[in-house]
């Protein structure tokens, strides 16, 4: 493992947004979902690609809340361009368990 400075770790915007929108992504290589994520006035709504459709239904995640790095540059997925990372931990079989806040905090705020 490589040991990393508090100033890098510092430059990772990791923030609290609730889930607002879930779409079904077919083209996607593997099963995932398109996200629409809302990270408050500051930083505004960001679409993510999310590869959790073994654990979370569509309509259960809207409203939910999630840890997502925000200063990453968009990158392109297929035919959509995703402009977060949503965070999550991989399971032994594979399937992503979402990283959240256990109660909820403004949109937008800062993990640190």
């Amino acid at each position: 493992m490589e040991t990393i400075e508090w100033s890098d770790f510092d430059k990772v915007e990791l923030r609290v947004g609730t889930i607002i929108e879930v779409e079904d992504f077919p083209k996607a290589r593997k099963p995932a979902f398109i996200l629409k994520v809302d990270f408050g006035d500051e930083i505004g709504i960001k679409k993510s690609s999310a590869q959790i459709t073994d654990l979370y239904q569509k309509e259960a995640l809207i409203g939910t809340q999630v840890l997502g790095v925000v200063n990453f540059p968009s990158k392109q997925i297929g035919p959509i361009r995703s402009e977060c990372l949503v965070t999550g931990f991989y399971r032994d079989d594979g399937a992503v368990v979402l990283a959240r806040p256990d109660s909820p905090v403004p949109n937008g705020a800062k993990l640190g």
